[in-house]
């Protein structure tokens, strides 16, 4: 056994997998502690070429946010802070020989080969992939309905809202039932920041010359739950203040109403109803990655998400570690069997306890378990309001807020995963930069 004072094997190779908000923390953290000093091989294995804070992609939909100002170059973001990033999609594991199979990778738009099937060996390795929508199995999702799941999603969708409203502009017969019509499917915090904002944006958008366009006669935003209300993971206080905003805005808001087939020119219902609808999105659950269920015999639950022990470590191999949504790890403190949220905020802190614990484990001592410290959870409706609660550590109780205070804290989870990737100054020289260039531009993107 080492002696707890040995420094840390320089040879020992940590391999990263997915470079999500909590993935790509990690690999920065322990390149920073470990890759500069030399003393451990970070690797961080993506198929993107570019990171975007997931949080936000709803931002992106509705055009509020460019994603080409948010988004993180991975090869530059390896080089800074010494990790090594290599493009490829993972497709297997051999836990025995401790190694992590790789597709090719094909350029998106030209389809020619970029790199071929590789294989990276580990003696630690870390799973965070991050989750899926989940469709249930619902007839026509993936041929009719739009996805956020990642910035290239996002920003088709805001293609394609964008070109319904120039072509409703430009028509000389009147609207048809289904035109400028969304319908968002799944009331979680994805559906109701997205109808929020696109509120906001849609109307925007019609201001910049697309004057035969009513936004208040003409657009409908409609956001559907099939269970009995908003916000279910929520407390109830949130999703009432929730839902009274989004009434305000004339958000039509079907709770208690079950999808059961998407179709080319709207929604089914069970029932029967059909809602008309030219755009769909689809935000009514996630799961983890379909390869997760059996990789190499790892357990995994009906969600397809790894099944980890309080130190983050895979129940049936101490070398392989997960975090983020694609892991089913114990919260401390509540009944056996209740698991941690799938939220940012809980990604962020199993990063740092990590980037700790894997350098306390190269030098031979005990990793220690991680306990979720639940700060609140926030909701933002825009530029309209934020809702939510904070839990206060100190005295034990939550405490209820909303308007610019709220606002400030939701930015705030952000900032603090921009602090974790590039420190304090290029945060705060970065965020000033954003805020002189948007008094610049347009308030929502065009195009």
């Amino acid at each position: 056994m080492r002696s707890l004072r040995q420094a840390p094997d320089s040879s020992h190779r940590i391999v990263i997998v997915g470079g999500g908000a909590g993935g790509l923390e990690l690999a920065t953290g322990l390149g920073d502690r470990l890759g500069r000093k030399g003393l451990a091989q970070v690797t961080l294995i993506e198929k993107a070429r570019t990171h975007f804070w997931k949080p936000h992609l709803h931002e992106i939909a509705a055009g509020s946010v460019d994603v080409h100002t948010r988004s993180v170059d991975y090869l530059a973001q390896s080089h800074w802070h010494c990790f090594r990033y290599r493009m490829g999609e993972m497709t297997g594991l051999d836990r025995v020989r401790r190694e992590v199979q790789v597709a090719p990778y094909f350029d998106e738009e030209e389809g020619e080969q970029v790199t071929g099937a590789r294989v990276f060996g580990y003696d630690t390795l870390v799973m965070a992939v991050g989750s899926q929508s989940n469709d249930f199995g619902t007839p026509g999702v993936q041929e009719h309905a739009m996805l956020l799941e990642t910035p290239a999603q996002a920003d088709r969708f805001h293609r394609r809202l964008v070109n319904a409203c120039v072509r409703a502009h430009a028509q000389p017969q009147p609207l048809r039932s289904e035109q400028l019509q969304v319908v968002v499917i799944g009331a979680g915090a994805t559906g109701v920041e997205l109808v929020a904002e696109l509120h906001k944006a849609t109307r925007t958008l019609v201001s910049y010359g697309l004057d035969r366009i009513d936004p208040e006669r003409d657009i409908r935003l409609n956001l559907i739950e099939a269970g009995p209300r908003i916000l279910p993971a929520l407390p109830e206080r949130i999703a009432s203040a929730a839902l009274n905003l989004l009434q305000s805005m004339e958000v039509r808001v079907r709770t208690g109403a079950r999808v059961t087939a998407i179709t080319a020119g709207g929604v089914q219902l069970e029932g029967g109803e059909t809602i008309p609808a030219e755009l769909v999105v689809w935000a009514a659950g996630v799961k983890g990655p379909d390869f997760l269920k059996g990789l190499d015999g790892l357990e995994t639950n009906r969600s397809n998400q790894l099944i980890v022990k309080p130190t983050l470590q895979s129940t049936l191999d101490d070398n392989v570690f997960a975090l983020g949504d694609c892991a089913a790890a114990p919260w401390l403190g509540h009944p056996q069997g209740v698991t941690v949220p799938p939220r940012a905020q809980a990604a962020h802190q199993q990063a740092s306890h990590l980037v700790r614990q894997l350098e306390h484990r190269l030098r031979g001592m005990p990793v220690t378990p991680w306990r979720y410290r639940d700060f609140g959870s926030l909701v933002s409706l825009g530029e309209y309001s934020t809702v939510g609660n904070l839990m206060g550590a100190l005295l034990g109780k939550n405490f209820w807020i909303e308007g610019i205070f709220a606002r400030w804290m939701y930015l705030s989870l952000y900032k603090l995963h921009e602090l974790s990737l590039h420190g304090f100054w290029k945060t705060g020289l970065g965020t000033l930069a954003r805020a002189l260039a948007r008094s610049t531009e347009p308030r929502v993107k065009l195009h």
